[in-house]
């Protein structure tokens, strides 16, 4: 049997761009249980099927492989509080989030996108995780964007679209690539700086900027948006991405910098210094916002990782 290194294996299939459930169902005793996956998938449509994967490290494991119902509900944009909730928290995840019950009394979060109640059809066991098949009784949907997660991060399509297209003229695209508990930092005569290109269509920013990454050695995951903002005396337009890599080799101008050094540090410009600040203290509980507006005001709305 071929040996692979676990964290890499799991880092591959994090390349992988999903959405982001929560799987719910009750035990015949009344007790309700649910976890956050992102291993979800339709299966057919005649019949109406649909599987998802519940871990067998799971504290519920085996209340969903006994499971005769069972309900999958896809997050919402703006929910990523619910999938924490249901990935980490310890206590009474139900008392924490809205939900209502389906016919079979199996729970339903609301504000999710689409909920799909099933009878389980199979359940089979796949190595480490368990195969659940659920024939689909009843479903219900509604308008907007998912929640999206890859690269051990969430991502919002919508948020992030809509700021970099209020980007216009030229732009300076940045990244905040964190190296275990360091950040890549280039020095300059006027400060430190983040590793950056600029570019006029911003519709190549991402793809620029890990082009560009690439060509200095650096083999880096870029992740979602983290701080889009205009800087009207500079005339210029700034949209930084949250990034991660394993281990680089890193070259003079480019330096390492310890994540709890990075509010003592001067940067070229004072919207950076701020940056960089917030970066700090977010990168301790792995709550990260995405920061729109321009380079002394603007909002910070929630995007958080993943643990």
């Amino acid at each position: 049997m071929t040996e692979f290194d676990p964290r890499a294996l799991r880092q591959a299939f994090g390349r992988f761009m999903t959405g982001v459930t929560v799987v719910t169902t009750r035990t015949p005793d009344g007790a309700p249980f649910g976890f956050t996956a992102n291993s979800f998938s339709s299966v057919s449509m005649d019949p109406p099927l649909l599987l998802v994967c519940p871990g067998k490290f799971l504290s519920s494991f085996d209340a969903f492989a006994s499971s005769m119902h069972f309900a999958v509900n896809i997050l919402a944009e703006g929910q990523e509080d619910v999938s924490n909730t249901f990935a980490s928290f310890k206590g009474d995840r139900f008392a924490q989030v809205s939900h209502r019950d389906d016919a079979n009394g199996i729970p339903l979060i609301d504000g999710a996108i689409a909920q799909f109640s099933c009878a389980t059809w199979k359940s089979l066991p796949a190595g480490d995780h368990q195969i659940l098949i659920g024939k689909v009784t009843d479903f219900a949907q509604s308008e907007g964007p998912g929640l999206g997660y890859a690269g051990g991060q969430y991502f919002s399509l919508g948020l992030e679209r809509a700021a970099l297209e209020q980007t216009e003229g030229r732009a300076i695209c940045g990244a905040i690539i964190s190296v275990g508990d360091a950040v890549l930092l280039e020095q300059t005569p006027d400060g430190y700086r983040l590793p950056q290109i600029e570019r006029s269509d911003r519709g190549q920013l991402r793809q620029g900027l890990q082009d560009d990454l690439a060509t200095r050695g650096i083999s880096a995951r870029l992740g979602p948006a983290y701080s889009v903002y205009d800087d009207a005396s500079r005339g210029q337009h700034f949209a930084y991405f949250l990034g991660t890599s394993d281990d680089v080799q890193v070259d003079a101008p480019l330096q390492a910098i310890p994540v709890a050094d990075l509010p003592t540090l001067t940067y070229t410009t004072p919207a950076i210094a701020d940056m960089m600040a917030r970066f700090a203290l977010e990168f301790r509980t792995r709550s990260f916002g995405l920061y729109l507006g321009d380079a002394k005001r603007g909002d910070v709305h929630a995007l958080s990782e993943r643990t």
